[in-house]
């Protein structure tokens, strides 16, 4: 049976390499795994008096966050952590109080980067966010990947050295979500 897994970028460029590296990760995926891109940069700031009457946008990602079998969240680093907007996306999702969009879903984090730690800080700052909120995380393997140009082809696909651990990567999450189905 296929799968439906949500991918919030946590870039808002249009040059983003993140972007760029998700849409790659995705061609990896067997052809029953579906994907939908969760748009989170037209989300207004987070702010508690909004809880009762959440922006239209808020009720889009938290209605494509909930069809999801699992959440792919793929980050780049800015200033060591996470960037503004998706913790933001984060933010609004866990929202109001009782109807908290994270809690026993399913996900991962990945993302890269052109500093030689290749997103490392803040993939780990999103997880302590995450796992707050009761997501059930992908625990492993971990994937900092630097950016270069051999990362990505031409045309968009994951690049022959990365290929074989993107790949067993993107399995394991797969997998991952298939084994924690029955608890989400």
């Amino acid at each position: 049976m296929g799968k439906k897994i949500a991918i919030m970028v946590g870039s808002l460029s249009t040059k983003s390499i993140n972007r760029r590296f998700a849409h790659a990760l995705v061609k990896l995926a067997p052809a029953d795994v579906t994907f939908e891109f969760v748009e989170i940069g037209d989300l207004p700031l987070y702010n508690y008096d909004d809880d009762a009457n959440q922006a239209e946008s808020v009720k889009r990602v938290k209605a494509q966050i909930n069809a999801a079998d699992a959440v792919l969240l793929v980050t780049p680093e800015y200033n060591r952590s996470i960037p503004a907007a998706l913790k933001n996306a984060v933010d609004h999702a866990s929202r109001p109080y009782g109807d908290n969009t994270w809690n026993n879903k399913i996900g991962a984090i990945i993302g890269t980067s052109p500093g030689g730690v290749g997103a490392a800080l803040a993939q780990n700052h999103l997880r302590q966010v995450l796992n707050a909120q009761g997501t059930i995380l992908l625990q492993g393997p971990d994937a900092y990947l630097q950016f270069t140009d051999a990362l990505l082809t031409a045309d968009g696909s994951v690049g022959e050295g990365s290929r074989a651990f993107l790949q067993s990567w993107l399995d394991k999450f797969l997998a991952f979500v298939d084994t924690n189905a029955a608890k989400a």
